[in-house]
């Protein structure tokens, strides 16, 4: 099928496709006259790109997945080698935990503070979280 079929069904435009093109995530083979012509499984691949930068991976993260792009990420997983894929989920899972934490920290600074500011007693102390640079930079009023 040629770019503008594929971003047809895809969802997508093909200005995104072109991206991902860039990007070495898609690889669609060229006729004679250089149009661009792509198989059946690169609806299965874009679907799989959208939803994993959906999820937050980059691109990067992307190209290490490579091949395993034209699994499918919902059901059984049929990666040659799934070890790319393992170590890419296991660094994003980290960092979005990472970032829960970070968020759950300034939650409850803001919490104990509008519990302050209402005159409401203090909530229950619980065991201190260690709060990142960043986070704790944003939950912090600049200083004027």
């Amino acid at each position: 099928m040629r770019i503008g079929e594929l971003a047809r069904t895809a969802g997508v435009t093909t200005r995104a496709l072109r991206y991902y093109e860039e990007q070495g995530l898609l690889r669609p083979e060229r006729s004679a006259n250089g149009y661009r012509s792509y198989g059946e499984s690169a609806v299965r691949v874009v679907a799989n790109i959208r939803l994993l930068l959906a999820a937050g991976l980059t691109t990067d993260d992307l190209r290490l997945l490579d091949g395993c792009l034209r699994d499918e990420l919902t059901g059984p997983h049929t990666c040659a080698d799934p070890t790319p894929k393992i170590e890419v989920f296991e660094q994003r899972l980290a960092l979005l935990q990472g970032r829960i934490d970070d968020l759950a920290a300034v939650r409850d600074q803001l919490l104990d503070r509008l519990s302050d500011l209402r005159g409401q007693p203090a909530r229950p102390v619980r065991p201190a979280r260690a709060v990142a640079p960043h986070a704790a930079s944003a939950a912090e009023p600049a200083a004027a």
